[in-house]
């Protein structure tokens, strides 16, 4: 098998079908380790796979901070507690991308995966309908190779390569809701999830590696963003809007990092599967980030497309099967948290929500219902 990506989503379906025994190819066109765009909250369920997996200590070991409690702020509610364990994991994480798609790639490499980095996939070759190879060059110089696959799984994004050339149409388009901008802070006390939301506004402070936290704020795509020079001011003011708590909590830190932003977040589902391909992870289906859901729907579904192809990748007939049901279950698990995660990224909560958060905020049954929700917890 060929995978096209091997961040969350590509490095985990490797590391998974590699330890059924499968010969897995796994391509990249970065050179690890290497930051990318990314909320990083790892959500409880996202925490539940990796223990599972024998990871989770791994991704600790990065120097990640295990998170332990959660805050939601909006006007006039404040919900806070401690994050609801889930078997034997009992906290939640924020790594940098670097460190966590390091230790996925490195796990996939010691089941028995190939990596190639810094390659660019330039085509898919067919044999009566079905993909059966991927072309590729080899930045060292060496030129185009051709790696024949039963399978070929795009694992590489929104913008996914694999499901252009595959002609992987869109099933649902919901357009693109709001833009993100962070950066990492130091000086900023306190290792807790803390989210923060008011009208047109929402916002996240995540602790990371190196006593650096994670400050996230989004607004509607649309809204006058001002000049270059004038982005930076405009997050701050953000950050006000959303909290004024959180622009404290920042005026008491440090920025240490350049500011990122980035407006192109579609939502939508693509069909996931052809044949002699599949799609996984963000290339299959992406929803806007409000939620920080996207690295436990990657390990998710990594999880499921194993599940579903089992070993029966040798049989034509039972892949074909197999692809039929990732992308069934693909549809009925995600459909409900994508229309759910479309509602939050409108950022129009309305004053009958906030009376309704407001009644219920003292209720401590409320509030760990709440709070596993947030946390992820199955």
């Amino acid at each position: 098998m060929a995978i096209v990506g091997a961040r969350c989503a590509g490095a985990a379906t490797a590391m998974l079908l590699a330890r059924r025994g499968y010969r897995v190819l796994l391509l990249d066109r970065a050179r690890f380790p290497q930051d990318t765009l990314s909320t990083l909250f790892i959500h409880m369920r996202g925490v539940a796979l990796l223990e599972q997996w024998g990871l989770r200590e791994a991704v600790l070991g990065t120097g990640c901070p295990q998170l332990t409690e959660m805050s939601f702020a909006a006007p006039g509610v404040r919900i806070e507690g401690p994050v609801t364990p889930q078997g034997t994991v009992n906290a939640v994480c924020a790594p940098r991308r670097y460190a966590l798609d390091a230790v996925l790639a490195e796990a996939a490499v010691r089941a028995g995966a190939e990596f190639r980095q810094r390659v660019s996939v330039n085509g898919l070759c067919r044999e009566d309908g079905a993909v059966t190879a991927v072309r590729h060059t080899l930045r060292d110089g060496r030129g185009e190779v051709v790696e024949r696959a039963r399978l070929v799984i795009g694992a590489d994004g929104r913008h996914s390569t694999v499901a252009r050339l595959a002609g992987a149409p869109y099933e649902r388009r919901d357009g693109k809701l709001t833009r993100a901008r962070y950066t990492y802070w130091s000086g900023i006390a306190g290792e807790a999830v803390r989210l923060f939301v008011a009208p047109g506004a929402g916002a996240a402070a995540l602790p990371t590696q190196d006593g650096l936290t994670l400050v996230n704020v989004q607004d509607p795509v649309g809204t006058p963003g001002g000049a270059r020079e004038d982005r930076q001011r405009g997050y701050l003011r953000l950050l006000e809007r959303a909290s004024p708590e959180l622009r404290q909590l920042v005026a008491g830190g440090r920025q240490e990092e350049r500011l990122y932003s980035c407006s192109d977040l579609p939502n939508f589902f693509r069909r996931p599967w052809g044949p002699g391909w599949v799609l996984v992870g963000d290339a299959a289906y992406h929803k806007d980030p409000i939620g920080a859901q996207g690295i436990a729907d990657a390990f998710e579904q990594a999880a499921l497309l194993d599940d579903c192809l089992a070993d029966g990748i040798a049989d034509a007939e039972r892949t074909r099967a197999g692809l039929r049901a990732y992308a069934a279950e693909l549809v009925r698990r995600f459909t409900g948290p994508y229309e759910e995660n479309l509602r939050y990224a409108r950022l129009r909560m309305s004053e009958q929500e906030l009376c309704w958060l407001r009644e219920h905020q003292g209720d401590p049954a409320f509030r760990s219902a709440f709070l596993r929700s947030l946390s992820g917890a199955e």
